[in-house]
């Protein structure tokens, strides 16, 4: 049997202190997976849920946490010809990505440039998948529309905002809590046109002053019950909101369903992780996402699209990245390099 190191969880679930790195079986890729040596995986919000008991991963997948990675094509399943042994590739699975290897499907698998570094393309495929899912394939952003987008600054935030910029919105408004987080937002090539601090100011009555009072035709939110009236009141007629997540709470009470009926809102929940393979495949493969991802580059690169990196954490230090996703410090993606 032939083992690897990955990050491991001390009792199954638990606080960041539970976290170390361990040794483990590795696993055998199997009919149309491909075994992938991992050089740097991306970190999530999942990520913190699911080490906490709270978001456990789908049914077959493996219970080790990390959802993207990038590295290095070790051995070939059965039936794979896609890929060859030696390839460089990142990618996307549904657990697993927290180790020295991982077996994902040769169908979420997409060729790594030589101008993107490791970190660089790990920090792409949760980010940039789940945005084109929720601005493209459900808010169907057009040009000319004007767009919200809540958690500016998360890795997911920043993909969203840069795909409205280049699909041709006429504002796209970013939410954050600090301060620097907005400045940077606005800083960014093709990013915010507009910012706010949801903590102090109304991003509803903000909107409305920059659309002349018809509102946002798309939204992205990842908050859930304490944005939702003011969401509600930002959205113009045939307006789009596509919900990501609930970070503060999922329970609405006294839901207003009138201005649902009178602006004939489209309300649209989108998850990734939990969608069938098939799915996954043909969305990653899609020649749409396809013109997305070519265009992006590292940040200093002079792509439209571009991959912004917080902070690189080597894995002996996850505690330490754990810990500076959950105190929400940072601006762009968090990124572990294995070694």
């Amino acid at each position: 049997m032939s083992t690897m190191r990955a990050v491991l969880i001390k009792d199954a679930k638990g606080p960041i202190e539970n976290l170390y790195v361990g040794n483990i079986e590795r696993p055998v890729p199997e009919e149309g997976q491909v075994l992938v040596k991992i050089s740097a995986f991306g970190l999530n919000g999942m990520d913190l849920a699911q080490r906490e008991g709270m978001y456990p991963p789908p049914p077959g997948t493996s219970h080790i946490l990390g959802v993207e990675f990038s590295g290095v094509v070790h051995q070939l399943g059965p039936g794979v010809t896609k890929w060859s042994q030696g390839d460089e590739v990142y990618g996307l699975v549904g657990g697993g990505a927290y180790a020295e290897y991982v077996v994902c499907n040769h169908g979420l698998l997409i060729k790594k440039p030589a101008t993107l570094s490791w970190v660089e393309a790990a920090s792409i495929p949760e980010n940039y998948i789940t945005a084109y899912q929720a601005m493209v394939k459900y808010g169907q952003v057009n040009k000319g529309d004007n767009v919200l987008v809540h958690a500016g600054a998360s890795g997911v935030g920043v993909a969203a905002i840069q795909i409205a910029r280049v699909l041709g919105a006429h504002t796209v408004t970013a939410t954050a809590s600090k301060r620097d987080k907005l400045e940077w937002l606005l800083s960014i090539p093709n990013g915010a046109t507009h910012a706010v601090n949801y903590t102090s100011d109304d991003f509803a009555e903000h909107v409305k002053q920059t659309t002349n009072g018809k509102g946002v035709d798309v939204i992205i939110d990842f908050v859930g019950r304490t944005h939702w009236e003011k969401n509600i009141d930002s959205l113009a007629i045939d307006g789009r909101m596509i919900l990501l997540a609930f970070l503060s709470g999922g329970d609405v009470p006294s839901v207003n369903l009138r201005p649902i009926l009178y602006k004939r809102l489209k309300i649209q929940g989108s998850t990734l992780r939990s969608r069938s393979l098939d799915y996954q495949t043909d969305l990653i493969n899609s020649a749409s996402f396809g013109a997305v991802v070519s265009q992006i580059t590292g940040a200093e690169g002079n792509g439209p699209l571009r991959t912004y990196i917080h902070k690189v954490y080597p894995w002996n230090e996850i505690q330490q990245a754990h810990r500076e996703m959950a105190e929400n410090k940072n601006s762009g993606k968090i990124v572990v390099t294995v070694s």
